[in-house]
């Protein structure tokens, strides 16, 4: 029974424990001679989910199994995330869960993922989306892991969760263009964005060593068709800047991301992974909606299977299609943005804690400082992290 397994490490025990808690463990019926015989990717202990099967193509369903953990019993938890405590009354948005068509896909499983990831390190680098990715992730493993043997640690541009037992990491690294730019200071809201072209090590030196990688990069790219691109250093007097247009520039990131993957990752030892472009609510006239609103009091999410709305660039999809597609570099694409596209219904709105004080024209207002971007905890990014899981063990 425990053929399935490549790794030496681990025992029959995983084996069972996987069998006995995971009820929604994904269909294999039609198994090719290639993938027969094809080498086990890093962390794999499962054969590869059907060729026919997208696992990112299929419908919600309730599920009043979930949440898989609650809001109160996560400290780590940060209040831009904490829609209950900020007074959230609905909870609707809380028991759904994704259900591929043709196939399903396992239920996440806290003692697995912390086996797998013994004497390991995994780290999100992203934006604050992959922060809250992030947050999912550590409040989905907290349950399993005794009070005194695990800590949590912000040092400004990252933060780490250590579980002490298995001698492995979380950990969250912020680069939202990945390359070095303008807006890597904790401090970061600047709108005259900047990125310095080739300048992936220099974040890309605080991610050597790591076995397990979550890329994202989209949303602080999106101010305009065009976008300001610094050859040289910050550093130089005169400033060489010139002007790209958005999607050849995100290109540009893209291929540096790989190009840093390519140089530094063993494929025989790590895995890398990609998210798709997160998808913000703000024009409720997207979904038949008042002209004027967002996702402020969205308590329903989109039914309409083909929904696509304004705030996901095709043109931004089809560079990521494109160059993954064409790349040798063994990186596995999650494509989260269909899915949460149907999800108004699940961001942090005005349940959250507001960057600034607001003004007595805002709280008349609350459409004014909804959070349309970033998503409730628990919620819909703990299903981010169940497909992460899902790939990173079924692959």
């Amino acid at each position: 029974m425990c053929s399935i397994f490549y790794r030496a490490d681990f025992t029959c025990y995983i084996y069972r424990l996987q069998h006995h808690e995971d009820h929604h463990k994904p269909t294999n019926q039609t198994v090719s001679a290639a993938e027969k015989t094809r080498k086990h990717l890093p962390f794999a202990i499962g054969e590869a989910h059907r060729e026919s099967c997208d696992v990112f193509s299929g419908r919600w369903v309730r599920d009043n199994g979930r949440p898989l953990y609650e809001e109160w019993e996560c400290p780590y938890i940060e209040p831009q995330w904490r829609c209950e405590e900020r007074g959230r009354p609905d909870k609707e948005y809380l028991h759904w869960r994704w259900q591929p068509n043709g196939c399903s896909t396992p239920r996440f499983n806290a003692t697995l993922m912390l086996e797998t990831l013994r004497g390991k390190r995994m780290m999100f680098v992203g934006d604050s989306l992959n922060r809250g990715q992030f947050l999912s992730m550590v409040c989905l493993l907290n349950r399993v892991i005794p009070e005194n043997d695990k800590s949590l640690e912000n040092f400004g541009i990252s933060v780490v969760f250590t579980a002490k037992d298995y001698n492995a990491t979380v950990e969250f690294y912020w680069a939202p263009f990945l390359l070095e730019s303008n807006s890597d200071a904790v401090i970061h809201r600047i709108s005259d964005r900047i990125v310095r072209k080739g300048s992936i090590d220099k974040h890309g030196e605080h991610w050597k060593g790591v076995d397990v990688i979550v890329f994202n990069t989209y949303l602080w790219w999106m101010t305009g068709l065009e976008f300001k691109i610094l050859r040289g250093s910050f550093d130089d007097e005169e400033k060489d800047i010139v002007l790209l247009p958005t999607e050849e520039a995100y290109r540009m990131a893209i291929h540096s991301m790989l190009r840093w993957v390519k140089k530094n990752m063993n494929p025989e030892k790590t895995r890398v992974f990609f998210m798709s472009m997160s998808p913000t609510h703000e024009k409720s006239i997207d979904w038949g909606g008042n002209p004027k609103g967002s996702c402020y009091n969205e308590t329903r999410m989109i039914e309409d299977p083909t929904y696509w709305g304004s705030d996901c660039r095709k043109n931004i999809m089809h560079v990521i299609e494109e160059v993954l597609s064409k790349s040798r570099v063994p990186i596995t694409f999650l494509n989260i943005t269909q899915l949460s596209s149907y999800r108004k219904d699940a961001h942090t709105s005005i349940y959250r804690r507001p960057w600034k004080p607001l003004t007595p024209e805002e709280l008349a207002n609350p459409m004014s400082y909804a959070d349309c971007v970033h998503w409730c905890l628990p919620g819909l990014q703990d299903i981010w992290n169940e497909l992460l899981f899902s790939k990173l063990l079924y692959p």
